[in-house]
């Protein structure tokens, strides 16, 4: 062996052993756990479009936003993402805003509990990843347009009582409707000491008397099903053909369709 290859071979054993010949060891640092359902309230904000993280720092440390009703002022502070989150009194979310419409068929719930059987929420499972919930109810027997979203200024438009969204329901009875009590209905009666009240009634053009064309601004269908109960009439079918400017064109029963910018942009504008 020559000295060069001697000198190498001593210069690596140098290299690895420290004081005393013992072994030099790396300090590693661990990176603190963290739960992978959890974001920092910073980034949170930032994705729900309000605002950038630098600027959401700022605004959390002035006491702008709260978490589940409390203000946090705290930097790093961590919420998860069915935490309620609000900015100025205004609830965010960090998820894209989704639109679904279902043409809803018989013999689905309208819930998102789990254990209530088949119900609306298997059918638009594969719409998307945003957590969208639907917007008023349909029975388990009526079918028709139902909207799910996440946006909840949408949300607040139909659950407004004063003002609401206006939905269209073909109705069929189980006899024809009296042209006394279609008056009835339209004027406006009470049921228990409640008023009722719709925004149109009327027979469908080249179809028996049975058949109705009915508006509402009410979220559900209960209230259609206790105006012709208490007028002693059983509702055979109950579908809900149109939602303000939405209809059933091109969505076959059981399916859904994201709605169009245009058509987002119609619903906010009501």
């Amino acid at each position: 062996m020559s000295r060069h290859q001697g000198s190498k071979r001593g210069h690596s054993k140098n290299k690895s052993y420290a004081r005393g010949n013992a072994p030099i060891k790396k300090k590693v640092q661990q990176k603190p756990s963290s739960n992978p359902d959890e974001i920092r309230l910073n980034k949170y904000i930032a994705n729900s479009g309000i605002c950038s993280r630098r600027e959401a720092d700022d605004h959390i440390a002035i006491g702008l936003v709260s978490v589940n009703g409390k203000v946090v002022t705290e930097m790093g502070y961590k919420v998860k993402l069915d935490d309620d989150v609000r900015y100025d009194g205004r609830r965010v979310t960090p998820e894209k805003k989704a639109y679904v419409l279902l043409n809803k068929p018989k013999g689905f719930a309208t819930t998102t509990s789990e254990g209530k059987g088949r119900t609306v929420m298997d059918l638009v499972a594969n719409a998307t990843s945003s957590r969208i919930k639907p917007i008023g109810r349909l029975g388990r027997n009526s079918t028709g347009l139902l909207l799910f979203t996440n946006d909840d200024t949408i949300v607040s438009k139909f659950t407004n009582s004063k003002n609401g969204v206006v939905r269209l329901f073909h109705v069929e009875l189980d006899k024809n409707l009296k042209f006394e009590d279609l008056k009835k209905i339209q004027d406006g009666f009470k049921i228990d000491g409640k008023e009722i009240t719709v925004e149109e009634i009327s027979y469908i053009d080249g179809a028996p008397k049975r058949e109705i064309g009915l508006k509402i601004k009410n979220t559900g269908n209960t209230i259609i099903r206790n105006i012709f109960s208490h007028l002693k009439y059983d509702i055979l079918r109950l579908d809900c053909v149109g939602i303000a400017h939405l209809t059933k064109k091109d969505i076959p029963r059981g399916h859904w369709k994201h709605l169009t910018e245009q058509e987002i942009n119609n619903l906010k504008m009501l």
